[in-house]
């Protein structure tokens, strides 16, 4: 069996979005990428988590042809891909349809950095990116996701390491992460900044974000260099 511990962290990946509560039955999917392969791992479509095992996990290329499994692939194995080759420092994607960055996504509104909780994570705001024509919904739907995320990021300048996160306008989340555990971790944050987000709005609607200073002195204690959070190696 092919990518053996792959496997396995992907699975937690899937089980871990199931435990906090950011998936309902199939919905959402975790991939990870060998880099030294070039192969991907990627929960199967439509299969009930309760029964997933790391057998289960289907094994792709970079480009999405299948290498190694008997279940056909998350329908969102393109725009897993396609985040995989244009953003080549991260190790992981998942997408999940969780309640309050899904409200986010289908209003067509990013998620502001309110406060110091969303900036420990996210280096500025969660992006939501621009509606999809009808004619990238008619054509390669899927892969037109993932290039309207990595457009936006590109013509922003956005760090995808820095902000790790996209909404799909009238769809849904996508995160990232060096591996599946932070790519879930990241999911489970970005629910909840989502949420106090959207109470914040509601009690203040004209509520500002956060000063760039606040910004930098949270999010650089603990990404960069110089962090000084946590025990340290």
């Amino acid at each position: 069996m092919f990518l053996k511990d792959l496997r396995t962290q992907v699975l937690e990946a899937n089980l871990e979005l199931v435990r906090r509560g950011l998936v309902l039955y199939t919905f959402g999917n975790a991939s990870g990428i060998d880099r030294e392969q070039n192969l991907i791992v990627i929960k199967p479509s439509g299969v009930d988590y309760d029964e997933l095992k790391p057998e289960h996990m289907v094994v792709t290329d970079i480009h999405g042809t299948v290498v190694e499994g008997n279940l056909k692939p998350s329908s969102d194995l393109d725009t897993h891909t396609l985040l995989y080759r244009e953003f080549p420092s991260i190790g992981a994607v998942v997408h999940t349809h969780s309640e309050f960055a899904t409200s986010f996504a289908q209003a067509g509104m990013y998620i502001p950095a309110l406060g110091t909780t969303h900036a420990d994570y996210f280096y500025g705001p969660v992006p939501v990116t621009p509606p999809l024509t009808d004619a990238a919904i008619g054509g390669r739907y899927v892969h037109e996701t993932g290039l309207a995320i990595v457009n936006y990021f590109r013509q922003h300048k956005i760090d995808p390491l820095a902000v790790p996160a996209c909404l799909v306008n009238g769809h849904a989340p996508f995160c990232w992460g060096k591996d599946a555990q932070d790519a879930a971790h990241n999911a489970v944050v970005l629910e909840a900044v989502a949420k106090m987000a959207y109470n914040t709005l509601t009690l203040k609607p004209n509520s500002e974000g956060v000063s760039q200073a606040l910004l930098d002195r949270h999010y650089f204690r603990k990404h960069g260099p110089s962090a000084t959070y946590g025990q340290g190696q």
